[in-house]
């Protein structure tokens, strides 16, 4: 792989994690990063050579191969857009975007210019549910029934915990289901290799107000007009059905993600909070398995992700620098496959979100054109 110089916009958890995953691949250059916050501080912090406060001011003066977007969700379009616009690659926070009209224009002029787009969806890039999908698509488990699972966290459990996630003019028209929910219509998606064409929602808001503490301690309270939590129902289009529950209330869920695949012959299932570097296997005439991370135990495309030998950890920020090599390997190797959600993928997930959100208001399914 060639040498790719990459600037990062947004430092905070996520920017990070973004700048941690670069430094472990060799043929990256981090060139610079971009924040309204004392990004000189942050750039001497992480050694990195230049700051800037305008994202339009790096992309103009350094003209980097490529950019990561880890800013607020309602920013992505416009920083997407002028990237594309200079012919520099993005790769970009979820969700998306606001809208689907935004992922569409994106899409289009990433295609008119020739630049390549990635949204961060890094579930894809562990081993284990790379493994599922080798044996989805090996036919290990039979033909697909159900497909089930849910997201889960409990940091805005309490009323005074606020974010700015909290307002859709921030985080767009649904807060839950973009922000962790798209994470498992991805992924489920990804590993069966179906497309959900159908869905049925519902919504619910548990603190219609949020106390909102500023730094001196002053308390607003303030409307929410997002979700706190939604179930929903989901069609495959090879007729399997799905369920999903997505919460950030529920307490002692930190970060868990759970996805059970069941066939004719089999079924399968990834807890993150059990071990993300195990895989359950169960069977009705024999005794059930599970499957450990080991790269000689594994399908080639699923040991390929394994960074260390077998009985060593790998988790959360080796997914990303998985992620991240791909992407910019197919930069150089236009023939390789594209593992990684791409922005055309992008414009149907928006949709996707957006069916989830119609249904939840009219009560009623909602199709997703294929």
């Amino acid at each position: 792989m060639s040498n790719k110089r990459v600037a990062v916009i947004g430092t905070g958890f996520m920017g990070l994690a973004h700048i941690d995953a670069l430094r472990r691949l060799p043929d990256i250059d981090l060139v610079a990063l971009c924040d309204a916050s004392q990004p000189h501080l942050h750039a001497r912090q992480l050694k990195i050579p230049h700051a800037f406060t305008d994202y339009k001011e790096m992309i103009r003066s350094l003209r980097p191969d490529a950019v990561h977007i880890t800013s607020p969700n309602y920013l992505h379009f416009e920083m997407a857009l002028f990237a594309i616009r200079k012919k520099v690659h993005v790769l970009c926070e979820k969700p998306f975007t606001l809208t689907v009209r935004e992922a569409e224009q994106l899409a289009l002029e990433a295609n008119q210019n020739q630049v390549s787009g990635s949204i961060n969806y890094h579930n894809r890039f562990y081993p284990m549910t790379r493994q599922m999908k080798a044996m989805v698509d090996t036919g290990q488990v039979g033909d697909l029934i159900s497909v089930t699972g849910s997201y889960r966290q409990d940091w805005l459990l309490y009323p005074t915990d606020f974010n700015w996630r909290i307002l859709s003019k921030f985080s767009g028209s649904t807060r839950i289901v973009g922000d962790i929910g798209s994470h498992w219509l991805d992924l489920a998606q990804y590993v069966t290799g179906q497309k959900i064409v159908a869905v049925m929602a519902d919504f619910h808001t548990v603190y219609p107000r949020r106390a909102r503490i500023d730094e001196s301690g002053n308390t607003d309270q303030i409307e929410v007009d997002t979700e706190d939590m939604a179930a929903f129902l989901c069609r495959f289009e090879n007729g399997a059905l799905g369920s999903c529950f997505v919460s950030a209330m529920v307490a002692g869920k930190k970060n868990q993600t759970q996805l059970l695949i069941a066939g004719k012959d089999g079924s399968m299932e990834w807890d993150t909070e059990k071990n993300l570097n195990d895989l359950w296997l169960g069977f009705r005439s024999q005794p059930n398995q599970i499957l450990t991370k080991d790269p000689n135990l594994l399908a080639p495309e699923a040991g390929s992700l394994s960074g260390y030998p077998g009985g060593h950890v790998e988790g959360y920020p080796d997914a990303f620098v998985n992620h991240f090599r791909h992407f910019y390997q197919t930069l150089d190797r236009p023939d390789l496959p594209v593992e990684y959600c791409s922005f055309d993928q992008g414009v149907r997930e928006m949709k996707l979100i957006d069916a989830i959100h119609a249904s939840s208001r009219q009560g009623k399914w909602i199709e997703v054109p294929v």
